[in-house]
């Protein structure tokens, strides 16, 4: 039975700064780490593109059976479907330690290979039952070159690709100190947190102010921004508003 709320293992590329203190709280989680709007936005767009590229496929495909015009177009229209939110729904691995530190946290993205011996596989299946096909119908050699012969194209772009491996993989360790936050703000669009910060520059005069988020479940909300606030500097913003992910 797949588990997907088993808690996530940390890479051998990161490690805990502070795994000598007793931890107050810790969880792992996968999230979207980006403006989930823009990427909805995205998504429906070419989710419209797709459909207008399936009917189109359908008018071409006029010729053949009823049955195996329809299946074809379905089963396109799926798997673009399947591939476009691998792209616009991507998740990020984060886990959270807290301590009386701080705020600990680390967040990956391994490059998926799995997905490229799916996909060999997948394509050469695909491109076996299309020239099957084609054998009975010469039209179905228009679908070959769509389906199997884009999927190849993009198996080929992501295994020889460096910088498209690169971009699919990331290792990130952040921590700050309680006294460096300076602002929290619960999010009212999203179960999350925004953390605003001020760090010191080594060797320098000046602060580095960014912001960080913290990603939960929302059976894990009450705990989690309770024990945040508790931990806050006296004085220190603590508010309820709208979070925009600028990342």
């Amino acid at each position: 039975m797949l588990n997907f709320d088993k808690a996530l293992d940390l890479p051998p590329q990161l490690q805990w700064k502070y795994a000598n203190e007793p931890e107050l709280m810790t969880w792992s989680i996968r999230a979207r780490n980006y403006n989930t709007f823009v990427a909805n936005l995205m998504f429906s767009f070419m989710t419209t593109v797709i459909l207008g590229a399936t009917l189109i496929m359908y008018s071409v495909y006029e010729g053949m059976s009823q049955s195996w015009r329809i299946s074809s177009c379905i089963f396109f229209f799926s798997l673009m479907l399947l591939v476009l939110l691998s792209v616009t729904h991507q998740r990020m691995n984060f886990a959270y330690r807290f301590t009386q530190s701080g705020v600990e946290y680390c967040e990956w993205k391994d490059f998926p290979k799995w997905a490229l011996t799916f996909l060999k596989w997948f394509t050469g299946m695909m491109a076996i039952i299309f020239i099957y096909l084609t054998t009975i119908d010469p039209t179905f050699l228009i679908g070959a070159l769509i389906g199997p012969g884009a999927m190849g194209l993009m198996y080929l772009s992501m295994a020889n690709s460096k910088t498209y491996q690169r971009m699919q993989t990331e290792y990130h360790h952040h921590f700050l100190h309680w006294k460096e936050l300076t602002k929290s703000t619960v999010a009212t669009n999203r179960v999350m947190m925004e953390l605003e910060y001020s760090v010191p520059q080594e060797g320098s005069i000046y602060m580095t102010i960014g912001r960080q988020y913290i990603f939960f479940t929302p059976k894990d909300k009450e705990r989690v921004t309770q024990l945040i606030k508790n931990n806050l500097l006296p004085g220190t913003p603590y508010v309820f508003g709208k979070v925009d992910v600028l990342n």
